[in-house]
């Protein structure tokens, strides 16, 4: 019945009129409190506030004291048959709670990682929910669902309003194969405002936004698992970016290089058909006040699933003497180097003098499209067994789509002839049927012993943590771009530290030892060279995240070279302590690490020489010895010239580091009696 003619029929009646007027203030009054419940969570030193609002829709906002970080944006996940989660939701029950662990790192850069946070858990009517966590480095979000049978979920709405138009780092997908969602995951960053993002490109992430007094925002996210990953796209609002997600894989064809990758030539109309009772991946906000809080963040490995497996003692990952980089360019040897059992005993040999726990067989050892035969030039078994009389590990590369279809002959097959790992190429892809993948064969290698890294691959989000075996991820424009391109290699060098890296970690395949200035570089295939200087390269290995770490040159260079290398293999992969030294991004970065008593020190700069002073105050009282190495005082003329320098340092001295254009400055700092 309309209202109008309840008030024709009651009129004339005080009383009537009375109940009429109390019904309707009843209503509206209700009406109101449906409409609108507001939820506030702070970081635990209450510098961030999440501010959740649920009315007909849901929306989320994030402040740092009185800044606006994220402009109220809205949430929701449809489900098959036009459900939407979080269209006139109804709150059935609000928890909040504070958390306090510390988290046992597993090959990692830190032992101990401190995981203290606020959560606040809304749950919904019709059996969903919405999980917040407030750090003081960040925030996130997550959908959950409590349902006995499986779902489809066909969108999801992850937005991130901005509130001026702030200057953004992105990497746009580059080169796509038949749709927008089959890329490398390998693109330098663009630096422009919001409102420039093209509207017709996909950006992957981790993405960086910088906002006034200093503040940057990155978004990515964690605890991918049987989901699509989130690519990041021009929102529906101003200043606005948003999530997109590959839809699920109905038709693939062969193809790529050598065939070895797979690509979707049809999707369906859903993102993933999975558990009614699950949580979704987070949405995560990292917040820092300087640049150098980016350097030593660890949302994604906090967020990230626990570890699932039991005994990971066996798990040692370290330092690979790598083949395809260096074309097998040894030279001084009397066979023809190449693809063949000489070639990598030699690699062998190599390993062994300097401490390098292992080689790969990189493209090439086994016939194109195989993966359980060699070619015959291979004798697999005399390799293993020589690796083993000298004490390094075997690993073995392999394109996606033949390990994909035989995974299990090829898994335990090799792990039977002593195989430590696969280093799997060519996915590029991260719709839910390509993250599944990831989580089977790094859960069946787990069984096998077999450690992983991943090439052609998405970033990091955190499985890692879950399934410690694996060790690397590519995801990143790495140093073999140099062998065919002239990209600005030191400006992206001193941006990844704060952003990708911001992700997990990530084989950049470091190590050359011809090195070049802006005037000499050339990109070439079989006798590549890095832009920068030496220092700039031995300093990568202390600066970037890698427990499983390339030295992507020939053993022949690094023999020759033999100062530094032996100074990058004394290096560890994995450490007990990180501390953010100092940065700016695209300009320097510089990070202190700490393996038992022993500091280990990075820094570089891009094209432009840097002065930075060195605090040493992190080390412990006593005397140290610190063995420096630092950019020679021609080493803008010739990007190879370095200085060696042994010296005694202490808690109490400023160290003043000069890098030259394209720079470093690496160091091992260790306690003397």
């Amino acid at each position: 019945m309309n209202l109008w003619l309840l008030k024709l029929i009651f009129k004339n009646n005080t009383t009537m009129n009375k109940l009429f007027f109390f019904f309707c203030f009843s209503i509206c009054t209700l009406a109101i409190a449906q409409q609108s419940s507001v939820y506030k969570l702070q970081s635990p030193d209450n510098e961030l506030e999440i501010w959740v609002n649920v009315s007909d829709s849901i929306t989320w906002s994030v402040n740092k004291g009185n800044q606006r970080i994220i402009a109220p944006s809205s949430i929701l996940m449809t489900l098959e048959g036009d459900e939407m989660l979080g269209i006139n939701p109804e709150v059935v029950n609000v928890k909040k709670e504070e958390f306090s662990s510390v988290i046992k790192a597993i090959n990692y850069k830190k032992k101990d990682v401190e995981d203290h946070y606020n959560e606040l858990i809304l749950q919904f009517k019709n059996n969903f929910g919405l999980i917040f966590r407030a750090y003081d480095s960040g925030t996130a979000y997550r959908f959950f669902t409590t349902r006995k049978e499986k779902i489809t979920i066909v969108s999801e709405e992850a937005n991130f309003n901005f509130s001026d138009d702030y200057m953004i780092y992105i990497p746009y997908a580059n080169d796509p194969v038949y749709d927008n969602y089959q890329v490398s995951f390998e693109n330098i960053y663009q630096h422009i405002p919001l409102s420039k993002i093209n509207k017709d490109t996909l950006g992957f992430a981790p993405v960086l936004v910088e906002l006034s007094n200093g503040i940057n925002a990155a978004i990515t996210e964690a605890d991918l698992e049987s989901y699509p990953g989130m690519f990041l796209k021009v929102g529906n609002k101003k200043f606005s970016i948003k999530g997109d997600f590959a839809a699920y894989p109905l038709k693939e064809k062969q193809g790529g290089h050598n065939g070895l990758q797979s690509f979707v030539t049809e999707r369906s109309n859903y993102l993933a058909m999975t558990d009614g009772t699950r949580n979704f991946p987070w949405r995560i906000l990292i917040v820092s006040t300087e640049d150098k809080e980016l350097l030593n963040n660890d949302m994604v490995y906090k967020l990230a699933a626990p570890s699932r497996i039991k005994d990971v003692s066996w798990i040692k990952p370290g330092k690979v003497a790598w083949d395809w980089w260096n074309d097998w360019n040894i030279s001084g040897v009397d066979f023809i180097a190449g693809i063949n059992t000489k070639t990598y005993k030699y690699y062998i040999d190599f390993a062994a003098d300097y401490g390098i726990e292992n080689i790969l067989l990189d493209e090439g050892w086994a016939p194109k499209g195989e993966i359980l035969e060699t070619i015959p030039e291979i004798n697999l078994e005399e390799i293993i067994s020589y690796g083993e009389s000298k004490g390094v590990g075997v690993w073995l590369w392999s394109g996606y789509l033949p390990l994909a279809r035989q995974m299990d002959e090829a898994l335990a097959t090799y792990s039977k002839m002593g195989i430590k790992g696969l280093k799997v190429d060519f996915m590029n892809r991260d719709d839910q049927k390509m993250v599944d993948f990831y989580y089977e064969i790094s859960e069946k290698a787990a069984n096998h012993n077999l450690m992983l890294d991943f090439h052609g691959a998405y970033k990091p989000t955190g499985l890692q943590r879950t399934y410690p075996n694996v060790v690397n991820f590519e995801g990143v424009r790495g140093l073999e771009n140099v062998k065919w391109s002239n990209t600005d290699f030191p400006l992206y060098d001193t941006r990844i530290p704060f952003i990708r890296m911001l992700a997990g970690p990530m084989d950049y395949t470091p190590g050359a030892m011809n090195n070049a200035n802006k005037l000499n570089f050339r990109a070439v295939n079989s006798a590549p060279m890095s832009q920068g200087t030496r220092v700039h390269q031995l300093a990568l290995y202390v600066l970037y995240e890698a427990p499983f770490n390339m030295m992507a040159d020939n053993p022949t260079n690094y023999i020759r070279e033999s100062e530094s290398t032996e100074f990058i293999a004394a290096i560890p992969t994995i450490f007990d302590e990180t501390i953010a030294v100092g940065g700016s991004i695209g300009e320097y970065a510089a990070i202190a690490r700490r393996k038992n008593n022993t500091w280990y020190i990075g820094a570089i700069t891009n094209w432009n020489s840097k002065e930075i002073n060195l605090d040493l105050s992190f080390l412990p009282e006593g005397a140290f010895e610190a063995v420096i190495f630092k950019d020679g005082v021609n080493a803008n003329r010739r990007a190879t010239d370095y200085i060696k320098e042994v010296r005694r340092v202490s808690s109490k001295d400023t160290l003043e580091i000069h890098m030259a254009n394209g720079g470093g400055w690496a160091a091992r700092i260790y306690p003397v009696m």
